[in-house]
């Protein structure tokens, strides 16, 4: 289970919203790579949007495998388009470019003694790639991200976002499930469509939507005071 942050200042929580919403565009994927997927035609040839969302479930089935940190997930979510937006990936070596992201993120993200041996990854991913081929292809990723791994991600936008609605309602009036919030973000990042959303708008759309279908009416207010937040930020970081 993820911890979501307990900080008790909403300032300090302002302040690293702030930060998130100033650094956030800076390592995303190009929308106009990841448009050029959606529309290519599924011809065994090229990249498509139904191979990449097929790639993410993928990634997503080995972070459950492993007990791996929904940061994890998200950070090599976040690799996998933002290579595939720049780069023409032939269909039969998206299972080395999505496995080499998969494991970049576990090692920037999780304790050392987690991370697991590229042969144990290999193994359990069913793929036939070598270890050679792993490592030579997570060069290439490493090149084509600017060696720049670390990324804001939506998850971290919905963990801040979270802890600040909790912050103004007090605690046995809140009923905004975080595991529920976060199975819809994973649910989001296995479709490509949702890549092209900013992380900050897609971690606060997905709060909002559960707020109007839960009709928690306490937490509204608290919503609309942080889109207009956000957006201010982004205003002024333009």
């Amino acid at each position: 289970m993820i911890e979501v942050l307990t900080a008790t200042d909403s300032q300090k929580l302002l302040h690293q919203l702030n930060a998130l919403l100033e650094q956030e565009l800076r390592c995303q994927p190009k929308v106009c790579g990841l448009r050029l997927i959606e529309s290519a035609h599924d011809n065994g040839l090229r990249m498509t949007a139904r191979l990449r969302d097929f790639e993410v479930k993928d990634l997503l089935s080995l972070t459950q495998f492993f007990g791996f940190d929904t940061e994890t997930f998200s950070l090599a979510v976040n690799l996998l388009d933002r290579f595939l937006s720049k780069m023409k990936v032939q269909p039969k070596h998206l299972g080395c470019v999505g496995l080499s992201c998969f494991y970049l993120a576990v090692k920037s993200t999780e304790e050392e003694r987690n991370v697991p041996l590229a042969t144990d990854l290999i193994r359990i991913s069913q793929y036939r790639f070598t270890v050679s081929d792993l490592m030579r292809m997570e060069k290439i990723v490493l090149e084509k991200v600017c060696w720049k791994v670390r990324a804001t991600t939506a998850f971290q936008f919905l963990q801040l976002y979270y802890s600040l609605l909790q912050e103004n309602v007090p605690h046995e009036r809140s009923s905004l499930n975080f595991e529920r919030l976060e199975a819809q973000l994973k649910a989001c990042y296995c479709r490509i469509i949702f890549s092209k959303a900013k992380p900050s708008v897609l971690a606060l759309s997905i709060i909002a939507l559960e707020i109007q279908a839960q009709k928690y009416i306490e937490l509204t207010e608290g919503v609309e005071r942080l889109q207009k937040h956000s957006k201010d930020d982004y205003s002024n970081n333009k």
